[in-house]
């Protein structure tokens, strides 16, 4: 027996592929419209293996307008019709909304019932609860409820359909709003909560972090990641005796807004709000009537016409268009107790939102954030230029790739692993740019010295080197007394690796008569802390050699910039446990130096505090020494350098440790 589904390029239903994949047997016919079918091919190469084929229809057309004979032939055969496809875009009109979630609906039904379905299965949504306020459970559907929008109605009407005129058995899912994967933080587009993320990242560049803002009760929202909703669904769908119910797909604890915006405002590094109403309602001192409530007052003023215009005269500036702002908040409060007991014993529940917001915000700010694409000073600078880049399978490398091409470069990427190095160039072709992939192992002196060579035989140009890869030891001299190795370890890929590949591109920049090369150091050049003497004296190096060469090549027009880059949260930091709770930048913004080191060109970019820690070991270095020894003593060797695998103890100085982390932000403890 087969599965049919539609909507299986979309983005939960790429995800519910990949789920029924890995736990059911049987071929998957998914529906493609005949336009579509190379995308198809790309996500079929993807899922790998031989069961997924495409059945060539239209959602606008009766019966899918899949092939009668199709039909025909497998009759019967059937088992589980999921009918994942919808239009979920609050900015859509009434039209489109009309045509796909009702008409769509309408004629899924038709090719489910033609082909005898064992079971119909309804992707709805919690916007079917409209304005409903109070509890609204798993049996409750049409209670007179206002529908505010065309999305509402027509996921309400499409709902009805399959109750009322389904002539195969069905069940429907209501997920709430579904965010980003919550291990990835993968998500196709810009929705729900991610509207408010360019107002987070603005407040975050220009307001510091410890800044109380006052907020206001918006009242709740709810969120899931689209993995937990296919996980449900899969599991759902499958149990037997299920028909004719609906699951509620949804946090089971109401959200508030406040606290979501919290939550994400904290993974930016943004100051966070206060929200004092809220924290009076909930205790019951000075109740405010309803309609006063800040949450009702946004919603009626975008409801209106002369506030959609001064929302979208003010916030929507900002990238919140006010139709989001008028359906912000969730006045029901769903109920999800069938759904819990249904899914007990499956290991299928809903993460919480603190332990995955960091990822979701990475993802957006990496890959969704559109302000790079958008700056003309950016995109004069890069577009056409061939982008070097090391170290772009993860963290700053894979970054400022994918930054390089937002703004019409052609990042050519470079790492050891060849199918990391391509899933970074699927996500750069999937948005429309383009990307080259070069494997190399850059501890090699003969492969480093052959990548140069094929460089410059398939490019017409080499217009920026960015030697971003490193490896971070952090281990005191004490602990590597029997570990020479970690220096000529470090020493080999930041010092001789980007050397060779420099030196072995230089020729070709000479004959171009231009070229640039961007050396990503360390703060840590300048404020020299202790424990990572492998790490800091092969970056010192690099920083060495390229000032020297610099002056020796200037006059051929090739410049070198180096960046002493403060804390970054990637990958290589992540070995160091107590790093979690110290402020670091994010990937994307070490990317925006990165970007700013190859369009500007300056000879260096540092920040305050590496200027003062540079000055301090001029002018007061005993005194400098005597601080840095002080460090020493509060901050511990982690376990990775002791050769432990028991969990690090918190210690007696764990209040210093943070103070010291704060106060010289960004330095490597």
């Amino acid at each position: 027996m087969a599965l049919f589904l539609t909507g299986a390029t979309g983005f939960i239903g790429r995800h519910l592929v990949a789920e029924l994949l890995d736990h059911r047997d049987g071929d998957l016919l998914v529906l493609v419209r005949s336009e579509s079918l190379p995308r198809f091919r790309t996500l079929a190469t993807r899922w790998g293996g031989d069961r997924v084929h495409p059945v060539v229809g239209d959602l606008a057309r009766p019966g899918l307008g899949v092939d009668p004979d199709w039909v025909a032939a497998h009759r019967g055969g059937i088992e589980h019709f999921f009918h994942v496809a919808a239009l979920y875009d609050m900015l859509a009109d009434d039209d489109a909304n009309e045509l796909a979630n009702v008409g769509g609906t309408r004629h899924a039904l038709e090719l489910a019932a033609a082909l005898g379905a064992g079971c119909f299965h309804h992707v709805s949504s919690v916007a079917v609860a409209g304005d409903h306020r109070g509890p609204y459970d798993e049996s409750m559907f049409d209670e007179r409820q206002r529908l505010p929008s065309s999305y509402h109605r027509t996921k309400f009407e499409a709902e009805r359909l399959v109750r009322d005129e389904a002539r195969v058995p069905w069940r429907i899912y209501r997920p709430s709003v579904v965010v980003g994967h919550s291990r990835t933080g993968v998500m196709d587009k810009v929705d729900g909560p991610y509207y408010f993320f360019p107002l987070i990242k603005r407040m975050r560049d220009t307001l510091p972090s410890w800044l109380p803002l006052l907020g206001a009760d918006l009242g709740a929202t709810n969120l899931v990641p689209v993995d937990y909703v296919a996980k449900a669904l899969d599991h759902l769908a499958h149990l037997p005796g299920r028909d004719g119910e609906t699951f509620h797909l949804v946090n089971p604890e109401p959200q508030p807004v406040a606290e979501v915006m919290n939550l994400f405002c904290a993974a930016a590094g943004a100051p966070r709000f206060l929200t004092p109403g809220a924290g009076r309602r909930r205790l019951g001192v000075l109740p405010v009537p309803s309609a006063l409530r800040p949450a009702r007052l946004l919603g009626t003023v975008a409801a209106s016409a002369p506030g959609r215009v001064a929302l979208d005269q003010t916030l929507g500036r900002l990238g919140v268009p006010s139709e989001v702002l008028a359906n912000a908040q969730m006045t029901a409060v769903l109920d999800s107790r069938r759904t819990t007991r249904a899914l007990s014993g499956s290991g299928v529940a809903v993460p919480d939102l603190e332990s995955y917001a960091r990822t979701l915000w990475s993802y957006w700010e990496e890959c969704l954030d559109t302000d790079t694409g958008r700056d003309p000073h950016l995109r004069a600078g890069l577009q056409g230029r061939h982008v070097v880049v090391t170290g772009a399978s993860s963290g700053i490398g894979r970054v400022t790739a994918i930054k390089v091409a937002q703004a019409g470069g052609v990042p050519v990427l470079v790492a050891r692993s060849k199918d990391r190095l391509e899933e970074v160039q699927d996500l750069i072709e999937a948005a429309g740019g383009v990307a080259y992939v070069y494997p190399c192992d850059l501890s090699d002196t003969v492969a480093v010295e052959g990548l140069a060579e094929q460089l410059t035989a398939d490019l017409p140009s080499v217009d920026v080197v960015v030697n971003n890869a490193g490896r971070s030891i952090r281990r005191s001299l004490r602990l590597s007394q029997d570990r020479f190795h970690d220096f000529e370890r470090t020493m080999a890929v930041n010092y001789f690796g980007p050397v060779r590949l420099v030196m072995a591109l230089m020729p070709a920049m000479h004959r171009q008569k231009s070229g640039h090369v961007v050396n990503v150091s360390t703060i840590g050049v300048q404020t020299t802390p202790p424990r990572f003497s492998a790490y800091i004296a092969s970056k010192s190096a690099l920083d060495a050699w390229s000032n020297v060469v610099a002056a020796e090549v200037y006059s051929h027009g090739i410049t070198f910039t180096t960046i002493h880059m403060p804390l970054v949260r990637t990958p290589m930091i992540a070995p160091t446990a107590l790093y979690d709770r110290f402020p670091a930048i994010t990937p994307a913004q070490a990317a925006d130096l990165v970007l700013r080191a190859i369009v500007d060109k300056p000879a260096q970019i540092n920040t305050a505090l590496g200027n003062v820690g540079a000055v301090a070991h001029t002018v007061a270095p005993k005194l400098t020494f005597r601080i840095l020894n002080m460090a020493y003593q509060a901050f511990p060797d982690s376990t990775a350098a002791k050769g432990q695998s028991a969990p690090p103890t918190s210690g007696t100085r764990e209040s210093e440790q943070l103070m010291l982390a704060r106060v010289f932000r960004g330095v490597h403890w």
